[in-house]
């Protein structure tokens, strides 16, 4: 990643189609299916905090407004033409990027209808197809091609038009009841478009001219794709058979009615995104790209308010919390616009928030179709301070509000409570934030995170793993890797007691917490061996099982790490191992569910391990701040132990044959 030098955002503009529609009168535009509709509305509802959003439909279910004319509306007011259909001023502007998860056509690219929409001179265009951080993709090509001269100014636009997706005449030929996953998104997303100016000069305003709003230098944009650990989260275009596209049914028809054209969610993978962004995060603030100490203010796109505390949460178990004040969402009240919300998110920022010469503004964009995330860092360079709050001239759409982080979170006074667990709960990290007070272990902390996010993107990628992703995996698959796992699991109980056995007095009190931890675990191979049995496993004798090459290497490993005197470097170990079963086996369980017709038992302790290593991490914990406490020289060796741990581990995966 480089940093920019002469690269500004301008002018910003947006386009919000129709007026606000709030939560009442959503039915008239995205009806409800049947009866568990309307429970499932205010659940939902009651989780994402949007009380307003916008649609580019009628209550018929027309398209009055496409998603190029939005484009269009969006450029013309971040260049200066408020009158519809009047060609802006692209004095000097020669690039166009747009973004979207679906424009009005499959071919041609969006930016060239928009460039048709808007009657624009002849540019250079570059169309950007994905899902939320879509927009910061088009962002980052653009500051590219100002940054080497190729174009003295470029044109951003991001464009969603979901709602002709949601309508009901689109779900009524598909004859069946309608799954939660296609379900979930109807109350979630909205229509919109947002715009933005890249210069190679700070020399014009914010806003299409409108003086008193000022310049941002674009220091970086950061993009990093996780699609080749996870499976497909959120897609339109497949149903039952992932390997069967909708242009693979026999005609259109077959394909909707199929529900195909659907667009979905996996609700119960979602959280995992959570995890992998904010180790992201903790990466560049490692490498020195940014300080949550000196991020002013944050804009964080994420589709519902209830993972605001949850960002929040996880930013604060890395110290590296980024305070309330300092946020800003106009989730509430323009909703969710997909890649189009991060650009009129700033566009309204621009607008509400007081902001002074040298404040830096960070952007932060999850996206959930095949897990990206990306971050932008910018920062004020007007030379005056500025206050541009501008009056809301409607209650129901409050621009010049900015609603507080409390308000935002607390949920509806008719909210359900939502029984699905495995949909709820965020892997927790392997560290409770009440307990980080001491730097030294906070910094230790940030070093296993690290490692963490090199070893759970390597572990996604193995051999077997993506057997259970791509949905090829098979009863044999899940033998063999039980016959590898459970002698490993054996063992774990004995070299922990072998390394308790070699701890100084001076550690007595973590050797107690330890012999506690074996004494828990040291029955879990029996569960594991009846589970085998259970799914099939032919060998009857648990003496009999072997483990690969890789779990070989990893338990002579552990016993000679143990076999030394205050091997407290071990703990690394159970970082790994723990974290394994906490944060991982969680989300490969439902597609092992799925594609295996086990006996009901036959998973019990991947079950047991996931929901048990919640406490042994925490434990864990305790047991690592005991050991700063008393030396503080063990927290590299703690480290280093668990970056080997991790690759002996991902060996022992890879060699399952």
């Amino acid at each position: 990643m480089r940093t920019f030098d002469q690269v500004y955002v301008t002018a910003t503009g947006a386009c919000l189609p129709g007026t606000p529609v709030d939560n009442e009168a959503i039915d008239r535009f995205i009806a409800p299916l049947d009866r568990t509709s309307a429970s499932m509305k205010r659940r939902i509802l009651a989780d994402n905090g949007i009380r307003t959003r916008h649609y580019a439909i009628d209550e018929e279910g027309r398209t009055l407004m496409s998603a190029a004319a939005m484009a269009a509306a969006a450029a013309r007011d971040c260049l200066g033409s408020a009158r519809a259909g009047a060609a802006p001023d692209f004095d000097g502007v020669s690039l166009l990027c747009t973004a979207s998860s679906g424009g009005d056509l499959v071919l041609p690219g969006l930016a060239n209808m928009v460039q048709g929409e808007l009657g624009a001179p002849p540019l250079t265009t570059a169309s950007f197809h994905g899902v939320c951080a879509a927009s910061m993709t088009a962002l980052h090509h653009a500051a590219l091609a100002v940054e080497h001269g190729e174009h003295a100014h470029a044109l951003v636009i991001a464009a969603e038009l979901p709602s002709r997706l949601f309508k009901r005449s689109r779900f009524a030929p598909v004859g069946y009841r309608t799954d939660f996953d296609a379900h979930f998104l109807r109350w979630m997303l909205s229509d919109g478009a947002g715009a933005l100016r890249l210069s190679d000069r700070p020399d014009n305003v914010i806003g299409g001219g409108q003086s008193g709003v000022p310049a941002l230098r674009l220091h970086w944009v950061h993009q990093r794709s996780f699609s080749g650990d996870y499976p497909v989260c959120m897609q339109l275009g497949t149903h039952a058979d992932p390997s069967q596209g909708w242009l693979d049914y026999p005609s259109f028809s077959d394909a909707d009615a199929a529900g195909a054209l659907l667009l979905r969610q996996n609700i119960r993978l979602l959280p995992q995104l959570f995890d992998l962004a904010i180790h992201e995060y903790v990466r560049l603030v490692e490498q020195q790209w940014v300080h949550s100490d000196q991020v002013d203010h944050f804009l964080c796109h994420y589709s519902s308010q209830r993972f605001a505390p949850v960002v929040a949460d996880c930013l604060d178990r890395a110290r590296l919390t980024i305070p309330a004040e300092r946020w800003y969402s106009n989730l509430a009240w323009r909703g969710n616009t997909g890649c189009a919300s991060i650009l009129i998110m700033l566009h309204d920022f621009l607008r509400e928030r007081s902001v002074q010469p040298g404040d830096k503004v960070l952007l932060f964009v999850p996206e959930s179709g095949r897990f990206t995330v990306a971050f932008a860092l910018l920062e004020v360079v007007d030379p005056q301070p500025v206050d541009s709050r501008r009056a809301s001239t409607d209650d129901a759409h409050p621009v010049g509000r900015v609603a507080s982080q409390a308000e935002l979170t607390r949920p509806a006074p008719d909210a359900e409570v939502d029984a699905r667990a495995d949909a709820d709960a965020l892997p927790p990290p392997p560290h409770d934030a009440a307990a980080i007070a001491d730097p030294v272990l906070a910094q230790l902390l940030r070093d296993l995170a690290a490692v963490w996010h090199d070893y759970r993107s390597q572990f996604w990628r193995t051999p077997l793993v993506r057997r259970i992703v791509e949905r090829r995996f098979v009863q044999d698959d899940y033998l063999r890797w039980m016959a590898c796992w459970i002698p490993q699991v054996r063992e774990g109980s004995l070299w922990m007691r072998e390394a308790v056995a070699n701890l100084s007095p001076r550690f007595a009190t973590i050797a107690t917490t330890i012999e506690r931890h074996a004494g828990e675990e040291q029955f879990d191979f029996r569960i594991l061996f009846d589970d085998y049995r259970l799914a099939g496993g032919r060998v009857d004798d648990i003496d009999r099982l072997r483990r690969n090459a890789g779990g070989e290497a990893l338990n002579a490993y552990l016993h000679a790490r143990a076999a030394r005197t205050d091997a407290l470097g071990l703990l690394g170990s159970i970082y790994v191992i723990e974290g394994t079963g906490n944060r991982i086996v969680p989300a490969l369980l439902p597609l092992i569910r799925a594609q295996l017709a086990l006996p009901a038992g036959a998973l019990r302790f991947l079950h047991y391990h996931g929901e048990n290593d919640v406490r042994h991490l925490q434990r864990w914990l305790d047991a690592v701040a005991a050991t700063i406490a008393i030396d503080a020289v063990y927290t590299h060796d703690i480290v280093h132990t668990a970056r080997e741990t991790a690759q002996l581990y991902l060996m022992q995966m890879t060699a399952i044959e």
